[in-house]
């Protein structure tokens, strides 16, 4: 099992950066893939951005590409978002979820893959 520790949200005016960052618990973290997710109020939870186990692949919402950046440091065990040219609709509480332990490092996440384990997410709000 792992657990995941989101940090980094605050307040930005838009055009500015955050980078988020997710903490795993536990020694097999290269072995678990990794999403990160947003809530609006009032709107469902949406994909954002996901990792394969090994970090070679990378997927993004259309929303967000050239904006973000996924990234992770296995032996941190550390799944980053760099949120580039932030905009007041990326404003959310934002989660990173994760799935494993998989033997195989390439697959990448997307919005309808399985995550057992989630974080308790993190707020960012972007003011116009």
């Amino acid at each position: 099992q792992v657990q995941l520790v989101e940090s980094g949200g605050g307040l930005v005016q838009a055009g500015g950066s955050l980078r988020l960052s997710c903490v795993a618990s536990g020694r097999t973290f290269s072995r678990y893939y990794v999403g990160w997710f947003r809530q609006a109020p009032g709107k469902e939870r949406e994909f954002v951005a996901g990792i394969s186990c090994r970090g070679s692949n990378t997927n993004y919402a259309d929303s967000v590409k050239g904006r973000f950046t996924i990234s992770r440091d296995n032996a941190k065990n550390t799944v980053n978002l760099q949120m580039n040219s932030l905009k007041p609709e990326d404003t959310a509480v934002y989660y990173c979820a994760a799935d494993g332990p998989y033997r195989y490092g390439d697959y990448v996440p997307g919005a309808n893959s399985k995550y057992d384990y989630w974080g308790q997410g993190t707020q960012v709000t972007v003011s116009s």
